[in-house]
């Protein structure tokens, strides 16, 4: 292993029952009702992708663009206002890594403003030799564009990368990158199919930097 990178909702912060707030909101916004099960098949995919789908699945008047600039006003303003730390055992791993010697990246489905601002909230932007949104590839998770990104940008070949994931959509996209993953059941990202990972733990903190080959 030469690099590690990391998925961010989920993994690095606890927010997806803000994401899933938020977006309940955004489809009484649109005039829709959705329940949290709904919301699951979405985990991991980028905010374009997204609404596009519901978009066109429930015939909404309303322009993608429209639509997300609603959505991020909200998850931003939330973010601010909440009071969250970091996963438990996030801050040791990166130590871990670091001290190992292994260079640490981001991919992330979410938009750069909010990676951007959870990054600051942490103070832990300085962690992170890469940084990419799934907005700013071709495709998004479980497309593997984002990590393949990633990797490049680090200068690593994928083969030797590990991700931390905790959707299904995001390990998809690390194993079709051809990277090894590690899968992360974080009970609030709602009933995720981690069997593609090549582990899966229940804890951050079970992670042995020392074991990752």
């Amino acid at each position: 292993m030469k690099a590690f990178l990391f998925d961010m909702d989920g993994v690095i912060i606890d927010s997806e029952p803000l994401h899933f707030e938020v977006e309940m909101m955004t489809m009484d916004y649109l005039g829709l009702t959705a329940t949290k099960e709904y919301l699951e098949q979405f985990v991991g995919m980028t905010n374009p992708e997204m609404w596009k789908r519901v978009k066109e699945e429930h015939q909404v008047p309303h322009t993608v663009e429209e639509i997300i600039d609603y959505q991020i006003a909200k998850k931003l303003n939330h973010l601010d206002k909440a009071d969250l730390e970091p996963i438990d055992g996030i801050l040791k791993l990166i130590q871990d890594l670091q001290t190992n010697g292994i260079v640490i990246g981001l991919a992330s489905s979410s938009p750069r403003s909010f990676i951007e601002r959870v990054l600051t909230k942490f103070q832990i932007n300085q962690h992170f030799n890469s940084i990419v949104s799934g907005e700013e590839v071709a495709n998004g998770k479980p497309a593997p564009d984002v990590y393949l990104e990633a990797a490049k940008v680090l200068g690593v070949s994928p083969k030797d990368c590990y991700v931390l994931e905790d959707s299904r959509n995001g390990v998809l996209a690390a194993k079709k990158a051809g990277m090894r993953c590690i899968g992360y059941r974080n009970p609030n990202s709602g009933n995720q199919d981690l069997s593609a990972a090549d582990v899966v733990v229940d804890s951050i903190r079970d992670i042995r930097v020392g074991e990752l080959v």
